[in-house]
């Protein structure tokens, strides 16, 4: 048998990870700015991370959701409490998928409704619904395709109220920062707008929160920047540091009912036990904090290169938008200058490092980027 060849990947096997560096199997050392999507919060391999999990293999590694599991209370507690949503409820599932999934079905299951509101250059994952509402046709398959999801220009008031005399809105999906789509920063205004009409029509905001939560831009979800409180918060990158985990963040206004929601591996010990070491250390380091200014200082420079079309972003999560003949950069800088980023479209590279990247590492990656704008 041979892998399903789905994934178009770069040659280099990594062996061995610490922090904000890698190594691959030639001892190659790397600075890693992607994260593996975002995933790494608190950095790799970090000794607090590792402990928690290796003492919680030692006990019990999994048992469904059939039994009562402290871990998952526990889990609960503090994610409110980091958060700054305590009265909210959690579901525990796998995925940043399944998370938004959840949320939409549970969106429906609350109103009754079924017009969903998601916005051009969305990504909301590649299940059924999820992918349904995500702008990109090529992953869509006959199967997924549905009249249930409306997309709407992004940052369109005008637009966004018209959809909503228009059609029986069940919800309005939307990343606080666009990441696949080129890390597009929804303004305040917009998610303001979107509460208000949602109070209004009895409809449900979801904040994707997959990429953009977990403190990565400078507050615990993305959404908070503009002080307003969504309904659902869907999360999954950051929150396992690695270890497959997501989740969805509820209002106190949804009334639970078993068998509502599911998983048989969503929640489980060792996930809970990665997701309690993450937040332990983003509290103890102050991550949040550092990646709002670690992530203002990146910006900053990076504006002052005068090839640099536009800077995005907020706090650890910065696309850099170049002209298209300088799409090679992001291939020069891994290949050269052995760092790893990330790529939105060919030439707007992605900055998704763990929440711990120091200055020193950032004038690194400053310091390689200046030397191949200067070619």
């Amino acid at each position: 048998m041979k892998l399903f060849d789905v994934y178009p990947i770069n040659d280099i096997i990594i062996e061995k990870a610490l922090g904000s560096n890698v190594w691959d199997d030639k001892g190659t050392q790397y600075l890693d700015l992607y994260g593996g999507h975002a995933v790494i919060s608190i950095g790799h391999t970090h000794p607090h991370y590792v402990k928690r999990l290796t003492d919680q293999l030692h006990k019990v590694g999994f048992y469904s959701n059939s039994v009562k599991m402290p871990l998952q209370e526990q889990l609960a507690t503090m994610l409110g409490k980091v958060s700054g949503k305590e009265d909210y409820q959690l579901f525990l599932c796998n995925s940043g998928a399944e998370a938004n999934e959840n949320a939409l079905k549970l969106a429906s299951f609350y109103n009754g409704k079924k017009k969903i509101i998601a916005f051009r250059k969305a990504f909301h994952g590649r299940t059924s619904l999820a992918v349904a509402a995500t702008d990109n046709p090529k992953i869509v398959a006959p199967v997924n395709e549905t009249d249930n999801v409306v997309f709407l220009p992004w940052e369109d008031e005008a637009a966004l109220e018209q959809a909503f005399l228009q059609y029986e809105v069940s919800s309005v999906i939307i990343e606080g920062i666009q990441g696949v789509g080129g890390i597009n920063v929804a303004s305040e205004s917009f998610l303001r707008k979107i509460r208000t009409l949602c109070d209004q029509y009895n409809a449900v905001f979801i904040a994707d929160s997959v990429q953009c939560g977990y403190g990565r831009s400078g507050k615990f979800y993305s959404h908070d920047h503009a002080g307003v409180q969504a309904d659902i918060y869907s999360m999954a990158k950051g929150m396992g540091n690695g270890f497959p985990i997501g989740a969805i963040s509820i209002a106190p206004k949804f009334q639970p009912v078993y068998g509502m929601l599911g998983t048989t591996f969503g929640g489980n010990h060792l996930a809970c036990a990665a997701a309690l070491a993450v937040l332990e250390v983003i509290q103890e380091e102050k991550l949040i904090e550092n990646a709002a200014a670690v992530g203002a200082y990146l910006m900053e420079q990076l504006r002052t290169f005068d090839k640099v079309i536009e800077v995005r972003g907020r706090g650890l999560m910065i696309g850099i938008e170049l002209p298209a003949e300088l799409a090679h950069v992001r291939k020069e800088l891994l290949h050269t200058h052995k760092i790893f980023t990330g790529e939105a479209k060919p030439n707007v590279i992605r900055l998704l490092p763990s929440l711990a990247l120091t200055k020193a590492h950032a004038d690194e990656f400053l310091a390689a980027f200046g030397k191949e704008l200067s070619k």
